[in-house]
C-alpha cells in the first residue's frame, strides 16, 4: 500500500497515477474521506478516554451528593467511549481495505498508456534471415517433437489444454537452464532459494497478487491456501514482520519454484505449443534494498537479465513498459522481449519491477537506520522462466535439419553437447 501522510499531502500526485493506470479515481477521495474520519475518530476517542479518567479519579473524593452526579456521567462517558472506539474501529477498518484497493504510484518516467504504448530502449543480437539461408524455420513445437522433447498431446489427456511434458532432451534442457541461471545468479551474489508454491492469504494479498492478479490465482478453498504464480511471493513474505538492519541491505534471493497460473483473459491466444501455460518452472530474482537505492537496483536487475539472454545469444529488445500494463505493486517495469521467428515478433522473456515500499509497507517489513526504522523497497526480476525461454532457444537456435545448436553457456550442463539432434523423422 502506499503511504497515507503522501496521499493526504499529495493526493493530486495519487490522482494523476490510479489516471495513468486506467484505474479507479474516485478511490482516492473515498480514501481521504476514510482516513479523515479515521484520524478525527481517533482524537474523539483519547479525548473521551482522557476525560473518562479524570472523572475516575474525582469520584473517589467527591461528597455522596456529588457522587451520584459524577457516576451518572461516568455512565454516559462509558457509552461515549465504547461508540468512539466501535467508530474508530470501523473507521479504520475501512481505511485498510480501501488503501488495500489503490495501486502503486507510477514512477514519473513511465510512459501513460495501455499494453502497446512501451517505449523500446534498446535491442541486442542480430535477428537471423532464414531465407538468405535457404530455409523455412520450423516453429518451437515441430521442433521439440522432432527432438522429443516436448509431448503437449500427453499433458493435455492427463491435465488439460495448457499442460505439457517435457521429455528426454527437453527435460535436460530445462535442468540446464535452471543450473546456468542459478549459477550466474550466484556468482552475482544472490542466495539460491527452493521456495514453497503454496501460501496463506496474507503472503498473496501482500505482494498485490488478490488484486487485479486474483483472477488468474489458484486457490485451495479446502486448506485455504494459494498456489503461488511466481516465487516472488514467497520470497517477499520470506521477511514478513520482521525489521532488518540496515547493514544486512541489499538482501538478494534467486528463487527457484514451479508457478501456476489460470491465464485468465487468455483464451486463444498462444494456444499452440508452451509459451502460454498454466503450470511452469522458473528462476526469479528478489531483492530488498533502502528506498533511496531502488531505481538502481532496477537497473541492476535488468542488466542481470541482459547478461542472461546475451549468454544463451538471443536477439531481444528493453522496452519500458506502459502505466496501463503494470501491475499493482509495480511503480516502474522494465520487459526483455526475445525475437521468436515463426511469429515474426517479440515476445517478453523476462521482466523486472521496481515496487518501492508498497509491499513492504503490506507485509509488514522494514529496515533500521540507527534510532530509525521505516519501510524498505522490495524488487524482482525474472532470469529464466523455463518454457519461454526452451521456445526462443529452440527457433532461434534451428538448423535447417531440424537439429538445434546449444549456446555455449549451456553446453557443461548437457554433457558437453553442442548440438540437439532429432530423434523422429
Amino acid at each position: 500500500m502506499i503511504d497515507l501522510r503522501l496521499l493526504r499531502e499529495d493526493p493530486d500526485r495519487v490522482r494523476a497515477s490510479q489516471r495513468a493506470r486506467g484505474e479507479d479515481v474516485a478511490l482516492v477521495d473515498a480514501l481521504l474521506s476514510a482516513d479523515e474520519r479515521r484520524r478525527s475518530s481517533g482524537v474523539r476517542f483519547d479525548e473521551l478516554r482522557a476525560e473518562q479518567k479524570a472523572l475516575g479519579k474525582l469520584i473517589p473524593k467527591a461528597s455522596p451528593d456529588e457522587k451520584a452526579e459524577l457516576l451518572k456521567k461516568a455512565g454516559q462517558l462509558a457509552a461515549d467511549v465504547k461508540a468512539a472506539d466501535a467508530a474508530r474501529d470501523a473507521a479504520d477498518t475501512e481505511t485498510q481495505e480501501l488503501a488495500l484497493r489503490l495501486s502503486n504510484l507510477v514512477h514519473p518516467e513511465v510512459p501513460v498508456g495501455g499494453e502497446e504504448d512501451f517505449v523500446e530502449l534498446e535491442t541486442h543480437g542480430t535477428i537471423r534471415d532464414f531465407g538468405s539461408e535457404g530455409f523455412e524455420p520450423k516453429d518451437h513445437l515441430e521442433l521439440g517433437q522432432l527432438l522429443g522433447a516436448i509431448d503437449v498431446e500427453r499433458g493435455a489427456k492427463v491435465s488439460g489444454s495448457r499442460f505439457y511434458f517435457l521429455t528426454g532432451i527437453g527435460a535436460l534442457l530445462e535442468l540446464a537452464l535452471v543450473n546456468a541461471a542459478i549459477a550466474q545468479a550466484t556468482a552475482a551474489g544472490f542466495t539460491p532459494m527452493l521456495t514453497p508454491a503454496l501460501v496463506r492469504p496474507q503472503s498473496m494479498a501482500g505482494t498485490g497478487f488478490l488484486g487485479q492478479a486474483a483472477q488468474d490465482v489458484y486457490h485451495l478453498d479446502k486448506d485455504d491456501l494459494y498456489l503461488v504464480g511466481t516465487s516472488e511471493v514467497a520470497l517477499a513474505a520470506y521477511h514478513m514482520d520482521e525489521i532488518i538492519d540496515a547493514e544486512r541491505l541489499p538482501l538478494r534471493y534467486a528463487g527457484f519454484s514451479p508457478c501456476f497460473r489460470r491465464e485468465a483473459g487468455s483464451h486463444g491466444k498462444d494456444t499452440k505449443g508452451i509459451f502460454r501455460v498454466h503450470q511452469f518452472d522458473k528462476v526469479e530474482m528478489f531483492t530488498y534494498v533502502t528506498p533511496e537505492d531502488s531505481q538502481a537496483e532496477h537497473q541492476r536487475l535488468l542488466e542481470w537479465e541482459k547478461q542472461w539472454l546475451t549468454s544463451l545469444e538471443l536477439p531481444f529488445r528493453v522496452i519500458d513498459v506502459a502505466s496501463g500494463d503494470l501491475g499493482s505493486s509495480a511503480a516502474r517495469k522494465f520487459d526483455c522481449e526475445a525475437w521468436i521467428p515463426t511469429q515474426g515478433k517479440y515476445r517478453e522473456l523476462t521482466s523486472t519491477s521496481d515496487c518501492t515500499e508498497f509491499q513492504s509497507r503490506r507485509l509488514s517489513i522494514r529496515v533500521r537506520e540507527g534510532k530509525q526504522v521505516r519501510p524498505l523497497a522490495t524488487l524482482n526480476g525474472t532470469l529464466c522462466a523455463v518454457p519461454r525461454t526452451i521456445v526462443a532457444i529452440l527457433e532461434n537456435h534451428q538448423q535447417a535439419d531440424g537439429s538445434v545448436r546449444v549456446p555455449e553457456v549451456l553446453r557443461p550442463y548437457l554433457g558437453g553437447r553442442e548440438i540437439l539432434e532429432p530423434v523422429a523423422k
